[in-house]
């Protein structure tokens, strides 16, 4: 475990570190970073949005209760206010992440998503708990027959649901994954792909990547397995769930693969704290550093994999 005086002093150095371009790989590949408003816990936007271009993101994801507040305060100040703010800072909404709603319950938020020019709903599945094999088939099959009027209208609306890969539903072991590709038939409805939910098979991140392929990888966390994620832990163990902190995953092979497939869409440094809806760090700066220091680690691994 990395001493706490030691870990503190990597954070502050990281916080203190100028801000690194958002791509040092090749020109003909790039990581489109995302900042999620959730990393902030529930600071006020007018706090955060200038973090997004400090982080080298490209657009912010905007999150709801529990994990954070941003979309109730953009309710409560309107959406008038909320355009205002994104054009004092510059910043694009590029994700409505909203589990509460469910993905047969988007159809408010994909309305309000295209009003500001947004692209993807991040969301679960509904069905069985962790099926694999012939279980996770039918499942899958029953799913998208279920989502056909809600990815009709995400069509209408041009924007993207994501399912994400979850523990305890759907999408989650390998197998529901590649059933999930290989009968998904819209570019409306792609996977939130999660390596941190596939802990138990990591080997086969890689592979299932580029089974999936780009087509159905709308969006992507940067973000591995913690003892931090559902439980009180000491601060260095709850960080090792973000890239370059500890945490053990190997980002190469799983970089090479998004080389591969020729991935376009966004990528997300996130991670989960204890008690859900807290910011990650006590200071923005704090949030900010962290967030710098893990996207460097992921660019030294790109350049190493030679993107």
């Amino acid at each position: 475990m990395i001493p706490r005086r030691q870990f503190l002093q990597t954070l502050a150095l990281a916080a203190a570190t100028p801000v690194i371009g958002a791509t040092v790989a090749k020109p003909d590949f790039r990581l489109r970073y995302l900042l999620s408003s959730a990393m902030y816990g529930e600071m006020p936007l007018d706090a955060i949005l200038p973090e997004v271009a400090k982080t080298g993101c490209e657009a912010i994801d905007i999150w709801c209760r529990v994990h954070g507040n941003q979309r109730e305060q953009i309710t409560a100040m309107g959406d008038d206010a909320f355009a205002a703010l994104l054009a004092t800072h510059q910043v694009k909404l590029g994700v409505s992440t909203r589990y509460p709603l469910g993905p047969t319950g988007l159809q408010d938020e994909m309305q309000w998503l295209k009003k500001f020019g947004g692209g993807i709903i991040v969301t679960g599945s509904k069905g069985p708990s962790e099926p694999s094999g012939a279980a996770a088939k039918a499942g899958i099959l029953a799913f998208l027959e279920q989502m056909k009027p809600h990815v009709a209208r995400a069509e209408q609306a041009g924007v993207t649901i994501a399912i994400e890969n979850h523990d305890r539903q759907l999408l989650h072991h390998p197998d529901s994954l590649r059933y999930f590709a290989e009968f998904n038939r819209s570019p409306h409805l792609g996977i939130a792909f999660a390596p941190h939910h596939l802990h138990a098979w990591t080997d086969q991140i890689p592979a299932l990547i580029r089974d999936l392929g780009a087509k159905q990888i709308s969006f992507m966390y940067f973000q591995e397995h913690s003892d931090g994620i559902r439980q009180k832990v000491a601060k260095e163990i709850e960080m090792k769930q973000l890239p370059g902190f500890g945490g053990g995953l190997d980002y190469r092979p799983l970089l090479k693969a998004l080389i591969d497939i020729r991935y376009t869409g966004y990528v997300e440094i996130f991670m989960h704290p204890t008690p859900r809806g807290i910011p990650i760090l006590p200071t923005v700066a704090a949030i900010t550093g962290a967030i710098n220091q893990s996207r460097a680690y992921v660019e030294s691994c790109l350049r190493e994999v030679g993107g």
